[in-house]
């Protein structure tokens, strides 16, 4: 089985976005078995509570939080879409691959938002980002999923507290299982052992975008984006690859 992760993508408004047509290419090109969207699609910064008050959140707005969300999803899903109209009269020709996606801290704004006002329960919801209507099979935020026994969450935690595990050493220690998640800026690999001598290795992956936050500042903003191919899935054991926007850049745009 081949497996490809799309890190943090944190869609929003007036952000460049080209990137995801060109994954959406190279998915069709490659054509892996499952495709899993680690979390934090949707940036929703109208909902962010780190800054809020400050000048930076003027004209933020759900409904464009929203509206972003869904181009970025349309021009990810589009070179697949293409593809399988253009075979539509050999079904044998047509690539369906599955599709997870689990929702990220950023998407969790959503539920939070709720918490704190619950008159806004029935108008806001996860559903309005229409990862399920594109095709998504959709799990809840830190809602762990295994596939071919590789543990995919935005992230795992650890403690009572629930804290995230932040590196991916610390995850072969506590999880004892293959796993791949995102939620922190570059690339960690760790690899281990099981006790009977099968192999783990624990990815973080949580950046595949081309803006900067300006909250990184410069040297912040200089971390690996880009995408991650598991190839020869098989019980948690794979050989990773690890894709850049940059070469991306250079094989589609």
């Amino acid at each position: 089985m081949k497996h490809l992760i799309i890190p943090d993508c944190q869609v929003k408004d007036g952000v460049p976005l080209e990137h995801l047509e060109w994954i959406g290419h190279y998915i069709v090109e490659k054509k892996p078995d499952v495709i899993i969207n680690i979390g934090d699609f949707a940036d929703m910064p109208s909902l962010s509570e780190y800054d809020k008050g400050k000048k930076s959140f003027e004209g933020r707005r759900y409904r464009k939080d929203i509206e972003a969300t869904h181009k970025g999803m349309e021009l990810l899903l589009q070179p697949l879409k293409d593809f399988n109209e253009r075979a539509r009269r050999n079904k044998d020709r047509q690539y369906r691959p599955r599709m997870v996606l689990t929702l990220g801290n950023h998407e969790n704004r959503i539920k939070r938002a709720i918490e704190s006002d619950p008159k806004l329960d029935g108008t806001i919801s996860t559903d309005d980002c229409g990862y399920e209507e594109a095709g998504w099979e959709v799990f809840d935020f830190l809602d762990p999923v295994v596939i071919d026994g590789v543990v995919y969450c935005h992230y795992l935690v650890s403690g009572v507290m629930g804290r995230p595990i932040g590196t991916a050493s610390a995850m072969i220690s506590k999880v004892h299982q293959s796993a791949v998640v995102g939620h922190q800026q570059g690339r960690q690999v760790a690899y281990g052992r099981r006790a009977d001598g099968s192999n783990i290795t624990c990815i973080i992956a949580g950046s595949c975008y081309l803006h900067n936050e300006d909250y990184m500042g410069h040297q912040g903003n200089q971390h690996w984006r880009g995408v991650v191919v598991l190839h020869e899935v098989n019980d948690g054991h794979f050989d990773e690859m690890f894709v850049s926007l940059d070469y991306l850049r250079k094989k589609y745009d």
